[in-house]
């Protein structure tokens, strides 16, 4: 390996190290040793070995606003945090409904669904 391979090779490396420190710094490394690894919604734990698939939600889905408490994350499984997202995005669609529960989707994906398979029989 070349000189010329090696300091671009050493400049990976340093840049992996410190975007690694950035990251540990981060909102996510801060909410998982604030709160305990458990689903905010459907309340499934985690462990080392999945936490991968727990993910930080900011309650006002403003990804700059992270103070230091943590008042603006909860932690969701991948599924829940997908479906608040959906949620939201239909909310701002104006396809939603708001119950004394909370905002509901008024969208029906399998509505039609018979009219498009027609007279098919399997």
């Amino acid at each position: 390996m070349s000189t010329k391979d090696t300091s671009k090779l050493d400049r990976i490396v340093a840049d992996a190290r410190r975007n690694a420190d950035a990251r540990s710094e981060g909102y996510r490394e801060r909410a998982l040793k604030i709160y305990p690894w458990v689903c905010g919604r459907c309340a499934r734990t985690f462990t080392v070995a999945n936490l991968r698939e727990l993910t930080v939600h900011h309650r006002d889905h403003n990804h700059d606003n992270n103070p230091p408490d943590g008042s603006n994350w909860e932690l969701l499984c991948l599924y829940c945090h997908d479906n608040e997202h959906q949620r939201q995005a239909e909310a701002q669609a104006g396809r939603s409904v708001q119950t004394p529960r909370g905002e509901i989707a008024t969208h029906s994906p399998f509505a039609n669904l018979k009219a498009m398979l027609g007279d098919k029989k399997p």
